[in-house]
């Protein structure tokens, strides 16, 4: 499968555009959308609760859960269509996953802040796969101490974004909001949680 290969210090970063065809891509798109329990959770942010700017919901293998932003995740069991994609991302990415956090972008003003996946429990040089589905939203990087390294990516609908190597350590990423008239996108994120 042909994929792009951004070359960006201190990370690896590849995509792949056509992770699914369209017609797949379609197809679980309108699944998802209605058969994950979408839940809006609060979130502490600069000491404060505050409702998510998107719709969430996680899946894991037995025993395993997440945290981040003050926030526990309970996680649900994967669904056949979920247990597919992850086996598949897995073969094309020659890493395992155990957990797939799915976000619901509902509009332009959902939206995700700038962060980076470091979190001690995803170890130390962690590996996040990203399929994309619905709307197209930019995706966007700058590096932690380099002001002048940015870049951002127009994710497609059924596309597959990697990140890996290093790339946590030095770099933060963000889905900003728009106000451009923009479709609903599902992001289902593959991690492995130690």
């Amino acid at each position: 499968m042909k994929s792009e290969i951004f070359s960006l210090p201190d990370a690896e970063l590849e995509y792949f555009p056509n992770f699914l065809n369209k017609e797949k891509a379609d197809l679980l798109l309108e699944k998802l959308l209605k058969e994950v329990h979408w839940q809006q959770q609060n979130i502490k942010l600069f000491g404060k609760e505050i409702p998510q700017p998107r719709l969430t919901s996680f899946y894991a293998e037995q025993g395993i859960s997440y945290t981040y932003s003050g926030l526990q995740l309970k996680p649900n069991s994967f669904s056949t269509e979920l247990w597919e994609l992850k086996q598949a991302t897995e073969e094309l990415s020659g890493f395992d996953f155990n957990t797939c956090l799915a976000n619901l972008y509902r509009h332009g003003n959902d939206s995700m802040g700038w962060h980076a996946d470091d979190e001690k429990v995803l170890g130390k040089n962690p590996v996040i796969a990203s399929i994309s589905l619905g709307g197209i939203r930019r995706f966007q990087f700058k590096h932690k101490t380099n002001k002048d390294l940015k870049e951002s990516i127009e994710l497609q609908h059924g596309s597959l974004l990697i990140m890996k190597g290093s790339m946590q350590h030095f770099w933060k990423h963000q889905l900003p909001k728009t106000k451009k008239e923009v479709a609903p996108r599902i992001n289902l994120t593959f991690r492995k949680i130690n």
